[in-house]
């Protein structure tokens, strides 16, 4: 057990610069949890003799449990695909890492599976989707974040349309679609907040839930 927290004492400045990559992610401590899981992984497998040094040998393992936390933690689905060569291009960064003394590059881990370039840019952009739609989008001087709007769409990339979608929204159009589907007002409860009778405010509501399907589709 000691050797084990002297491992991570040693090695926690490494780990905490990794998760920097994340940013956007709620909780760095959650990351560096992760990041010590990966570490540990790492340093039961590794072997001196492979002329790799220690640091560059663990990289990829503390990214790989960084990526997969910031994976489960959304509770979004990625199409199956793009899962399986997330999990494909983490191991390829471990042996190509071990083979290389190197982090490598995305040209060098396409080539070892042997997949077009744009593929692996693609599925490593799907983790950084992830963390977009934890962004805050401002509402007259109040922060909302997509997942809080509509935190049951399971489709990425209409997520992140909607997103976009959602910034061209005028004033009064964002403080309806706030009390409807972020603080969950009824239509009635809507109408005496914003002085509209329930009327107006259903056909309000269509009006801009329409136009934001328009702006998604164009």
């Amino acid at each position: 057990m000691e050797e084990i927290t002297d491992l991570i004492m040693d090695n926690k400045r490494l780990i905490y610069s990794i998760a920097n990559n994340f940013k956007n992610y709620k909780s760095k401590e959650d990351l560096f949890q992760a990041g010590c899981l990966g570490l540990i992984n790492a340093y039961k497998k590794y072997d001196p003799s492979m002329n790799c040094k220690f640091t560059t040998y663990v990289y990829p393992y503390i990214l790989g449990e960084m990526r997969k936390l910031v994976r489960q933690d959304k509770g979004l689905k990625i199409s199956r695909e793009i899962t399986k060569l997330n999990l494909k291009i983490e191991k390829a960064y471990v042996l190509l890492t071990q083979k290389l003394m190197k982090e490598p590059t995305i040209t060098e881990v396409a080539d070892y599976l042997n997949v077009p370039e744009f593929y692996v840019s693609e599925a490593i952009n799907s983790l950084n989707k992830i963390k977009s739609i934890d962004e805050p989008i401002n509402s007259d001087g109040k922060e909302f974040t997509l997942q809080d709007v509509v935190g049951k769409m399971d489709n990425i990339d209409d997520l992140i349309m909607l997103k976009e979608s959602l910034k061209t929204l005028n004033k009064e159009e964002m403080e309806l679609i706030s009390n409807r589907y972020i603080k969950d007002y009824t239509q009635t409860q809507t109408s005496k907040i914003i002085g509209m009778s329930q009327v107006q405010v259903s056909r309000k509501e269509q009006k801009v839930l329409q136009k934001l399907k328009q702006k998604m589709v164009a």
